[in-house]
């Protein structure tokens, strides 16, 4: 099972940075990076990174550990354009780049930027067409494609990114439409839930496998958890008794390492724990570090 980390994108670069070199030479196996202009919400004059660049500065500066968007909104980009980014990225890293996309779902920063937000129907066609000439443009000389929504034209993409192929992960647990995708498309998947929520949605994307005739296990599955390891037990009982959000794993190293044994056995290949709920510099960097000796550690 693969660890890996994904800092708040309203922390100054400095920060972003000692998070990833931190987490770098403390094992951890992967630096993951939200790609929004502002916060969700009303309040959006909050400082935010901005994704790509950051990952390119962060596949400069932070060796050894995979990197990637988690995940890209399609609708910012032009895909065949982002394809090009990725594939620089990736050579930057050294080959460890994973392309992060989702169909995006942010409305408040497509309206401040002019961004054309569509409907949901038409978001999820747009990712659909996107996966697909993406891995075209990766893959073969020159791309022609005529969907829908996109057009190429004898495309072509040099150089190639360093790894064959650079894994395209889907993000998003749309049961209905996304998992197909997924199914279709992905190399890798991720969804934010609950060891009972991924059983699920997992047994949904197994099935779409099979009628396309693809193997379940050609598509890694990671997950994302808000994570409190705390031994305060007054504040586990407070966050076992919130009303239901997003999903938190939290308890002493002991309790934490038996729900993380949970997602492994459920079949989960990488377990993505944001800083949100860590703290300020030292006690985050004390958190990930408990978490990587008492947790990580023996379950891999």
């Amino acid at each position: 099972m693969r660890f890996s980390v994904w800092p708040h994108p309203n922390q100054p670069f400095a920060d972003i940075l000692e998070i990833a070199r931190h987490a770098e030479s403390t094992g951890w196996d992967g630096v993951w990076f939200a790609d929004h202009f502002m916060p969700d919400g009303e309040r959006t004059r909050v400082p935010q990174q901005e994704a790509w660049t950051t990952l390119t500065a962060l596949a400069a500066l932070v060796p050894r550990v995979r990197i990637g968007p988690l995940v890209t909104g399609n609708t910012y980009r032009h895909p065949a354009v982002l394809a090009k980014m990725a594939a620089t990225v990736d050579h930057l890293s050294g080959g460890r780049l994973v392309l992060g996309l989702g169909a995006g779902w942010q409305e408040n920063e497509h309206r401040q930027y002019g961004i054309p937000f569509y409907t949901v129907k038409e978001r999820l066609e747009r990712l659909a067409e996107a996966c697909e000439l993406i891995k075209g443009l990766f893959s073969n000389e020159t791309t022609t494609f005529r969907g829908k929504h996109y057009a190429l034209e004898a495309a072509v993409l040099e150089p190639k990114p360093v790894q064959r192929p650079l894994p395209l992960l889907v993000g998003g647990g749309g049961e209905k439409v996304t998992l197909r995708i997924t199914a279709k498309f992905a190399d890798e998947w991720n969804v934010w839930g609950d060891v009972a929520t991924l059983r699920h949605k997992m047994a949904l994307l197994d099935g779409y496998c099979a009628e396309l005739g693809r193997s379940p296990r050609a598509i890694q599955r990671s997950a994302c958890a808000l994570l409190f390891l705390t031994d305060d037990r007054a504040l586990v009982e407070r966050m076992r008794s919130r009303p239901p959000g997003r999903p938190i794993i939290v308890g002493n190293p002991d309790e934490v390492r038996e729900i993380v044994r949970a997602y492994r056995d459920a079949g989960v290949d990488e377990l993505i724990v944001p800083d949100f709920t860590l703290g300020a510099r030292d006690p985050k960097l004390a958190t990930l570090d408990r978490f990587m000796r008492e947790v990580a550690t023996p379950l891999r």
